[in-house]
């Protein structure tokens, strides 16, 4: 379901006793690209970076792309999908482009494309993609309403559609958990 535009705005309360505008967004609102070029403190002996370090980028890249949709403070709730395609080593300069995919009603999903690029040669290489769920917060650290999201083109369209399959297995998943566990 491709998240349609109801109302253009209204309002929510931020915790600390004001309200705030929500306004619905669109995808290249949010969007967000960070380079960085990878060091020997960021590697292993052998020159590889380790994955910790890119998974911090991607998680630095995505919280901002949240924060820049939700305009408050938002926290990492889970990370449904991380994988690792190429290695990536010292000197290469790691690009991240991260955009919102999906919005609930307190949480988002953002996607990062992780590609790094060896700046002596200009060689590119896809080497991760992750989705993460955020959680908007207000002020006394409780979930806040979010602005709905507006996908304009078909690739944002698609990425939405993809996203809200996600969430659905996601929340299908944490049912079973619940049910398995007796809680």
């Amino acid at each position: 379901m491709i998240q349609k535009p109801s109302a253009a705005s209204g309002t929510a309360d931020d915790g600390l006793g004001t309200e705030r505008i929500v306004k619905e967004k669109r995808i290249r609102d949010g969007d967000i690209v960070l380079a960085q070029v990878m060091n020997p403190e960021d590697a292993n002996p052998a020159g590889n970076v380790h994955g910790g370090v890119i998974m911090k980028l991607i998680d630095t890249a995505g919280g901002v792309a949240a924060i820049r949709h939700a305009r408050c403070n938002v926290v990492t709730a889970s990370v449904d999908r991380l994988d690792f395609f190429h290695p990536v080593f010292i000197g290469d300069l790691v690009i991240l482009r991260a955009s919102v995919n999906f919005v609930g009603r307190t949480s988002m999903e953002v996607g990062v494309r992780v590609e790094s690029e060896d700046p002596r040669t200009g060689g590119r290489r896809h080497t991760s993609t992750a989705y993460l769920t955020y959680v908007a917060l207000d002020g006394n650290s409780r979930p806040l309403p979010l602005p709905p999201l507006v996908p304009e083109t078909d690739d944002e369209k698609r990425r939405n559609r993809e996203a809200e399959a996600r969430r659905k297995t996601r929340l299908a998943e944490k049912t079973k958990e619940k049910e398995c566990s007796g809680a």
